[in-house]
């Protein structure tokens, strides 16, 4: 089974995103923050992490720069997940590291076209 972190200071934003990747056949684990992620994905590297951009602790962009230079056994798609919808915030997350890019609110099929780009749906 395919397996996600899903990385949100928001419970709502969590319970809703599971349930989501659960119709999806995933296995699902949560983070509050980005920190929490991190120590995570060091133990047991997900398949893919859904990321929030706007964190307490450590944000989507400083938990992505700590990512890539983590030593890892894989290395985790990462779909960044944000109101942040500027070109500037997009480019920025790109370069970053990571592999796709999702708007709040998202929906099932939105979310699923972004797991077949990343090669995971």
């Amino acid at each position: 089974m395919k397996t996600c972190l899903v990385v949100d200071d928001s419970k709502v934003i969590r319970k809703v995103a599971r349930h989501i990747l659960e119709t999806l056949d995933f296995s699902v684990a949560e983070a509050g923050d980005g920190k929490e992620a991190l120590v995570y994905c060091e133990a047991t590297p997900p398949d893919v992490v859904l990321l929030d951009w706007n964190m307490p602790v450590m944000s989507g962009m400083e938990f992505l720069r700590a990512l890539g230079e983590a030593e890892l056994s894989r290395r985790p798609k990462v779909v960044f997940c944000t109101t942040e919808n500027g070109i500037g915030h997009i480019r920025a997350a790109i370069e970053a590291g990571a592999d796709e890019y999702v708007m709040k609110p998202f929906d099932r099929e939105t979310l699923y076209s972004k797991l077949q780009i990343v090669g995971l749906a």
